[in-house]
């Protein structure tokens, strides 16, 4: 996971996984297909939107590390026995013909670091405007995509690289 996406050596997600039901968003080289747990997909090209930006994203508070992990553990507690999964986040994507939004899942249990939110949405708009390429993410993935998530910093310092590439 480096910011806002997961990432792995064949794809690059916004937000977790697919999850059991098989519903995620993938980004690629042409654009975002989202797929939906009932089987569908819809597929969006960079060069038809005009924005995408992640909203209701869970931020890490100004807790510290041991508080954090308490707070992920009673939230996973409380939402396991609600049924509940991560938290749901919105992919907003304003295209030519309208808006449309897509869920997508947190996969920071304990919220994501308010810089590495900020990075990522500022590669997604980077993506929108063609003046980054996911396939630098992708190559990333294929190299890196099974080692253990990066340590904030360095998950920073991957984000800024990708947003100045």
């Amino acid at each position: 996971m480096v910011g806002l996406f997961w990432i792995t050596p064949d794809a690059v997600y916004v937000g977790s996984p697919p999850d059991a039901i098989g519903g995620c968003v993938r980004l690629g080289a042409d654009g975002l297909e989202a797929f939906d747990p009932d089987g569908g997909s819809r597929m969006w090209t960079w060069e038809a939107l005009r924005s995408a930006v992640v909203q209701d994203v869970p931020v890490e508070g100004s807790a510290g590390r041991a508080p954090k992990f308490l707070v992920s553990i009673v939230s996973a507690a409380v939402g396991a026995f609600h049924g509940e999964g991560p938290p749901a986040m919105r992919l907003r994507l304003e295209t030519e013909y309208g808006t449309e939004e897509v869920t997508v899942h947190s996969a920071a249990a304990g919220g994501y670091g308010a810089d590495e939110a900020t990075l990522s949405q500022d590669l997604l708009a980077r993506f929108v405007a063609g003046t980054a390429d996911p396939r630098t993410v992708e190559e990333w993935g294929r190299e890196h995509g099974l080692e253990n998530t990066p340590k904030p910093r360095v998950r920073e310092n991957l984000l800024r690289t990708w947003v100045q590439a």
